[in-house]
């Protein structure tokens, strides 16, 4: 059976959204060691120049974009680029993702357009940029080898209280990645895919509310967002699985063709409580079963 991986990755090309910080980041470094070229794009152009700085520094060729992902045009302008600068890349992390909490029915309708525009259409208009190029490319060439990898979430599986909105954007993540495996599969052996499901990990994107629309930023926070906004701050505080860990992950499982990416295996259990909920047509089981405590902390927190 022929192997359809990419086994080396010198002088191949990766596309990298939320590049500036976090996993981003840490996968251009990793791209770089290997001597990728590294498209790197992020919202935010000083953390992006950074970025670009150390890369260069490093050796590596970069093309720095300044983008919002939830924008068409400017997603579509980057595929352009990458193709006059480098031709299809060979490895794009759809990675960009913005966090926001609170009960579900107080998020307003900008938190919504900001949430499901970052962490969903960021995604769809990535699938829809560069996968045509690198199927393109791999018509044009049977050595040419190509991996899809999509930052979705533990809270793409699970369904934590207070943080419906980012549950929500990160469940269609993993639902369009799936797809995106099965559709490739279905037109070529040459690129596939994976989701990367993290749990707490240290990345910044609990500070995500720092490139905020205007519009949606000067709403003032609900008692539920800021008690959301504490709760997640002192979670992703506390992890122990750094950014760098989950990096080596993503490398590894494009090496392996391994789909499904985790940083904390042992949250599965969880998963499969949740889906044994699904399977018995029994209520959904109270997520704080095994903290009672931390359950108990929320509950008081939002009836005071």
């Amino acid at each position: 059976m022929r192997c359809f991986v990419i086994t080396d990755f010198k002088n191949k090309t990766a596309v990298l959204t939320g590049a500036g910080s976090g996993f981003g980041l840490e996968c251009a470094r990793i791209g770089a060691r290997l001597g990728m070229n590294l498209v790197l794009a992020d919202v935010q152009q000083d953390a992006l120049d950074r970025a670009s700085a150390e890369m260069q520094a490093l050796g590596a060729p970069v093309l720095a974009f300044q983008l919002d992902v939830a924008q068409a045009a400017q997603v579509e302008a980057l595929g352009r680029a990458v193709q006059a600068r480098f031709g299809a890349p060979h490895l794009v992390f759809n990675n960009a993702g913005v966090g926001a909490g609170g009960l579900i029915w107080e998020n307003s309708a900008a938190d919504w357009e900001w949430v499901l525009g970052v962490n969903l259409m960021g995604v769809a208009h990535g699938l829809r940029v560069f996968t045509p190029l690198m199927l393109d490319a791999a018509k044009k060439d049977p050595a040419y080898r190509g991996h899809i990898v999509n930052t979705a979430s533990m809270a793409g599986l699970l369904n934590a209280p207070n943080m419906g909105i980012y549950n929500a954007s990160k469940h269609a993540v993993v639902s369009m990645s799936e797809t995106l495996y099965q559709d490739l599969a279905l037109v070529t052996d040459q690129i596939s895919a994976s989701v990367l499901c993290p749990f707490f990990v240290p990345t910044g994107i609990s500070q995500s509310h720092r490139n905020r629309p205007v519009d949606a930023a000067t709403v003032k926070p609900t008692r539920s967002q800021l008690i959301g906004q504490a709760m997640s701050d002192k979670a992703v505080g506390s992890g122990k699985v750094s950014a760098a860990d989950v990096a080596q992950k993503v490398f590894d499982a494009v090496a392996t063709r391994q789909f499904y990416i985790y940083s904390h295996p042992k949250a599965l259990a969880s998963v499969q409580t949740r889906l044994e909920d699904i399977m018995l047509g029994r209520n959904p089981t109270d997520p704080f079963a095994l903290k009672p405590e931390l359950g108990l902390e929320l509950k008081q927190a939002l009836r005071a």
